[in-house]
């Protein structure tokens, strides 16, 4: 039996992957833990019986919605990735040192997994939630990679071993990235292993008997960090659906509640959260995201097509990589109306070429191997070490 610790941020799209993982593991007989700075998230995703160590969080606030681009990605790492950070590593070495894990499992943005167990001497793999890293999209913007690199060795000096080298998010024993190259492309020293996709609290409440099976379903949702700035975007959406109302129903997941949802509606269901993935397996003809990489992953290990919007951070990345594979339609967050976006709906419902696209992703998923994978690359690193 091995101890494996995973080291998340308080995010629901980064927990989620490690779920499977960890249930994996811990199936087979490994003792698992968690370190998060927000244990209820980690015991409602990973179940409540979860072993988990708590640890300081990032200080509170919001990004300006307004931000794009690089602007947004500076000010995610300068107010949240590098403070979560400094703020997580007294935590993540009293769990290190409490547990006595044979792997650290950090996830990519938890920085303080990656540095504190370099600077104890325990192994670390690097879970990636996200391909987008892998694309290197710094490429273009030297100062900001510079502002980065700099940064990073400040974080190293302070919670890691200041004589190290290894970047953080890329870990020298293990990389395992949860999609597959048929999608992202090519990457040296990456462990292809697919979705995480696992059983999930399928959700009390959903009105499945709306579902009308004589039209095709098309979920909307702009996951759980985007509404601040997602309700001009919904409500195209919503007359985009209504448009299409005599072959589509619409599920839209509107968790700020910028909606209004008529009573008896029999065409656009709006709802503050669903059961995503039972609601793939169900049968939805489409998605319509803003290419968030688990969102994007689910669709396409079903098979199904996307529209992808993408607002900020690595979403650009991920809608270039489900446009350039042809399973989807990239439409513009900010800009786009309800005629484009119901063409673009209407490409991914209508024209073969993008539902056998995300089908093919989808086998390469599967083939990959997904959580079981990841728990086999896991059980090898911790192996090598005995």
């Amino acid at each position: 039996m091995s101890r494996f610790l995973f080291v998340v941020p308080p995010l629901t799209g980064h927990i989620n992957p490690a779920v499977g993982v960890a249930a994996e593991l811990a199936g087979r007989g490994h003792r698992v833990a968690w370190a998060c700075s927000d244990p209820a998230l980690v015991r409602r995703l990973a179940g409540a019986g979860a072993e988990v160590f708590a640890c300081a969080g990032a200080p509170e606030g919001t990004r300006p919605p307004e931000l794009r681009g690089p602007e947004a990605l500076r000010f995610l790492w300068e107010w949240y990735l590098l403070p979560l950070a400094e703020a997580m590593a007294p935590g993540v070495r009293a769990a290190v040192g409490e547990f006595r894990p044979d792997v650290v499992v950090a996830d990519q943005q938890a920085f303080a997994g990656a540095l504190v167990a370099e600077r104890l001497g325990v192994p670390w793999a690097t879970s990636a939630t996200t391909s987008a890293e892998f694309t290197d999209p710094l490429a273009g913007l030297p100062k900001v990679r510079e502002w980065l690199q700099e940064r990073l060795a400040l974080l190293r000096a302070s919670v890691g071993d200041p004589a190290g080298r290894t970047d953080p998010r890329f870990s020298p024993h293990l990389v395992l990235a949860f999609s597959a190259p048929e999608l992202a492309g090519p990457a040296d020293g990456v462990r292809w292993v697919g979705p995480s996709v696992a059983a999930r609290p399928a959700g009390a409440g959903f009105p499945w008997e709306w579902l009308d099976a004589g039209r095709t379903t098309v979920l909307v949702t702009l996951g759980t960090a985007n509404t601040d700035v997602g309700a001009r975007f919904l409500d195209v959406c919503v007359r985009a659906l209504r448009e299409r109302a005599d072959r589509v129903q619409g599920v839209v997941v509107d968790p700020g509640g910028t909606l209004r949802a008529p009573v008896d509606d029999k065409d656009v269901l709006i709802v503050p959260s669903v059961p995503q993935l039972a609601l793939l397996e169900r049968g939805v003809g489409a998605v319509v995201c803003h290419a968030g990489h688990n969102t994007v992953c689910e669709a396409l290990w079903h098979g199904v097509p996307l529209v992808v919007a993408p607002i900020r951070d690595d979403q650009p990345v991920v809608a270039g990589q489900v446009a350039d594979a042809g399973a989807g339609v990239r439409v513009r967050f900010s800009r786009v109306d309800a005629r484009r976006l119901g063409a673009a709906l209407d490409a991914v419902l209508d024209g073969p070429g993008h539902r056998a696209a995300a089908e093919r992703i989808g086998a390469a998923f599967r083939a990959a191997g997904g959580t079981p994978a990841a728990a086999d690359h896991l059980e090898e690193l911790a192996g090598e070490l005995r």
